[in-house]
């Protein structure tokens, strides 16, 4: 089994600590790396950190670590709503995935309401700001069997 733990954030989350903070805390993304790093590390994982702003990027991502991961954390962002070529990806994974969000999107604008990433993840954490990322580490080791 692998021992990489892949972490990817969707478009827009490179602007963390300074884009809408009552909305999506005040933590940067740098911030967050460090964070899932630690807790990683108390699971045997190495931790694969990535960011992009372009869904096609994301899913090479994806498909490049399909039979190389022990699982996903992904913050798909706004592609959660709007990318069934994300949704495809993913659900060619063979490994558990864990759906973040920093906000609850269940709160916030209707069209936030649905994710197509939902629909393939093994879980889904969303409201808890950026300790939400730290829980899906968990969450994934425990799906993992560590």
């Amino acid at each position: 089994m692998s021992d990489v733990l892949l972490v990817l954030n969707g478009p827009n989350l490179n602007l963390l600590g300074e884009r809408d903070p009552e909305q999506y805390g005040r933590d940067t993304l740098a911030d967050i790396e460090a964070a899932v790093r630690t807790r990683a590390s108390s699971h045997g994982f190495e931790v694969d950190f990535r960011q992009s702003n372009y869904e096609g990027e994301l899913i090479s991502w994806i498909q490049e670590a399909r039979g190389k991961v022990a699982g996903l954390v992904f913050n798909p962002a706004g592609y959660s709503h709007t990318s069934v070529a994300i949704a495809d990806a993913l659900d060619l994974l063979d490994a558990p995935i864990v759906e973040v969000h920093l906000s609850n999107i269940h709160k916030r604008e209707p069209f936030r309401h649905h994710s197509y990433v939902s629909a393939v993840a093994s879980g889904v954490i969303a409201g808890l700001g950026a300790h939400g990322y730290e829980l899906a580490v968990d969450a994934v080791a425990r799906l993992a069997g560590r």
